[in-house]
């Protein structure tokens, strides 16, 4: 049974795989909190429309022949935006603020924490629904 064929599941699986790219971006921006010139970056925000009006597959997606093979960068179909409301900046001109970084990692945390419980209980509540509980 492909699960990702239920509009629930598969909007739950887009919002998962948003939130991963969003730490990723944030971690980039704590690595980065001392490289002169840095802005902070961030995802934009995942729009419910967006979400259910997009194409299947409108990207191609690069794979690794061989696991050795160095993969830096994924690509994603989510656009990252940089922090433009610069409240500091160091004298090397970076724009990182790491407790703000923190608060975002903790709130992307918490959120997906949310959409992994709701993931479960859905599947929870199609499998009584079968009789496999």
């Amino acid at each position: 049974m492909n699960l990702e064929k239920i509009p629930l599941f598969a909007a739950l699986t887009e919002k998962m795989k948003w939130l991963t790219a969003r730490q990723k971006v944030l971690a980039q921006n704590i690595a980065n909190s001392d490289t002169p010139n840095y802005r902070a970056r961030d995802l934009k925000p995942l729009e419910f429309r967006e979400m259910i009006d997009a194409p299947e597959d409108k990207s191609v997606l690069i794979s690794r022949t061989n696991k050795k093979h160095i993969f830096v960068d994924e690509i994603t179909s989510y656009e990252t935006q940089v922090n433009r409301d610069i409240s500091e900046m160091t004298p090397t001109g970076n724009a990182v603020l790491l407790e703000e970084e923190m608060m975002k990692v903790a709130e992307t945390q918490i959120q997906y924490e949310l959409t992994t419980s709701l993931y479960k209980k859905n599947l929870g509540m199609l499998k009584t629904a079968l009789g496999r509980r």
